[in-house]
């Protein structure tokens, strides 16, 4: 690999870190930042709420714009708008603000994990691809694990605006250097956007996002509307959006373009994303709470819960991928699922009485799991595509994590609830009903996991993809559906 290719995939990942890692520093922040701007829980988790809701909308659209207006165009318009973002995020005088600088993060974030993706399916060689994607998995999955961790130690020490007033200054040095860097990267298309798909993306991708969100608000009381009416308007507006992308699509002009789930290996992959990112995003969400509300720990103590099964997950990615490199995706998937299941089964096991370092070790477990499970199936899932789709199916992998992580959260924060709240009915104390909550919230997770493992027996490397050294023996002809 040429080096200038090296310091823009380089690049693009500080970047992509950066505005990912802002994703889960309103874990331990929020609680703070209500109290500080005065304003209640069910108002306060809008500032979640708007940033899962932005991406779920801007997502569906990468893959066509990364097409239309090249890599380096959007690479300085989405760093642009975070950075934006992040500055009004730093001075906002007032939750209506904090809000709006939200979204506008947002659309920055949600460009730029595709665009990453799509930088290095370009430019990487299939026989290094491994190694560089697990270099992504960084991004992916430790960026996440981190969030809590810096949050709560900015928290203990500082005002909640440095919680976006420390990113800011490394968020305007990756701009500044990939302006000098970053250049136009493969075929650019002309086609004219299809304005008909966008409103129905909003509706569908919008709308089920905004309908697993409000399950969590039911449950706690605070719903603003019937459930039932966003998964309906999400629902409609996503079957006529396939409908539409369908019969684009054999024009070539389709603003997602379905024809990547034709691949086998893509739509296995993703569907043990999914999974695997549910569970990921609902146990950094539900674990936090637990040793804030239940245990009584610190903000940083809660954050620091995160820290080393992040750091783990730093170290092991690279090594991951150049095991895939040399020996193909079963190797890791097998025992990478197992790990996580094992890990949610651990903290089912949770009591009032649970230690730091019982949460610690489970989520050390989990997120070496994650590792071994990320990296090759975001590898092997492009990797089957034809380079013209691989913007496509960045954008729909990057769409389907986001729904995946508003769908665990939102069940796993529901399933706590309802539990809890029927804890307490029944005259349980609220540290008990609570605990009873958060251990069934893992036994249903530890069910999903099985569904992990068994699923992560099929993996298979496509034919035509070659490793490092030598094929292996176990890997499977691709097979592929025809999707008109």
């Amino acid at each position: 690999m040429k080096r200038n290719d090296f310091t823009i995939i380089a690049t693009l990942i500080v970047a992509t870190f950066v505005v990912v890692l802002n994703e889960t520093v309103m874990s331990v922040a929020l609680p703070v930042l209500q109290s500080d701007l005065g304003v209640p829980p069910s108002e306060g988790q809008w500032l979640t709420t708007i940033f899962m809701l932005t991406m779920a909308i801007v997502i569906p659209l990468t893959g066509f714009l990364i097409q239309q207006f090249g890599t380096r165009t959007m690479f300085l318009a989405a760093m642009t708008l975070f950075t934006t973002g992040t500055a009004l995020a730093t001075v906002a005088p007032g939750f209506e603000m904090l809000l709006v600088a939200r979204v506008v993060q947002a659309l920055g974030t949600a460009v730029m994990l595709p665009l990453l993706m799509t930088t290095v399916m370009t430019l990487v060689p299939e026989e290094r691809r491994g190694v560089m994607m697990g270099n992504i998995s960084v991004v992916v999955a430790v960026a996440p694990a981190l969030g809590p961790t810096l949050s709560g130690f900015i928290l203990d020490h500082l005002s909640w605006r440095w919680v976006f007033g420390v990113v800011l200054p490394i968020a305007v040095g990756a701009t500044v250097i990939g302006a000098k860097y970053v250049r136009q990267i493969g075929e650019r298309s002309k086609v004219p956007i299809d304005v008909v798909s966008i409103p129905l993306s909003v509706l569908g991708f919008g709308g089920l996002v905004y309908g697993l969100v409000s399950i969590g608000q039911s449950a706690d009381g605070t719903a603003t509307m019937p459930i039932w009416i966003p998964f309906v308007i999400g629902s409609a507006g996503l079957a006529v959006f396939v409908a539409r992308q369908i019969q684009l699509q054999r024009e070539d002009r389709a603003l997602l373009d379905l024809r990547v789930f034709a691949s086998v290996p893509f739509s296995l992959s993703v569907v043990l994303v999914i999974v695997a990112m549910a569970t990921m995003m609902g146990t950094f969400i539900v674990v936090p709470l637990f040793a804030h509300d239940v245990l009584g720990m610190s903000p940083l103590t809660t954050g620091l819960i995160t820290l080393p099964g992040g750091l783990l997950m730093g170290l092991a990615s690279p090594f991951i991928g150049r095991l895939y490199d040399l020996r193909g995706p079963r190797m890791l998937v097998i025992p990478g699922t197992l790990l996580i299941s094992g890990a949610v089964w651990l903290m089912t096991t949770i009591t009032t009485d649970t230690s730091f370092w019982l949460l610690l070790g489970a989520n050390v477990i989990l997120c070496l799991g994650l590792s071994a499970t990320f990296t090759p199936l975001m590898t092997l899932s492009l990797g089957s595509l034809k380079p013209a789709l691989y913007s496509h199916g960045s954008a729909a992998l990057g769409t389907l994590q986001q729904v995946a992580g508003g769908a665990g959260t939102a069940l796993f924060i529901t399933i706590m609830t309802v539990v809890a709240k029927d804890g307490i009915a029944a005259g349980d104390t609220a540290a008990v009903a609570s605990t009873d909550g958060v251990r069934t919230v893992f036994v249903t997770a530890g069910c999903l996991s099985i569904v992990v493992v068994i699923l992560g027996l099929f993996v298979r490397r496509p034919v035509g993809q070659q490793s490092a050294v030598t094929p292996v023996d176990d890997d499977e002809p691709e097979q592929v559906a025809v999707l008109t």
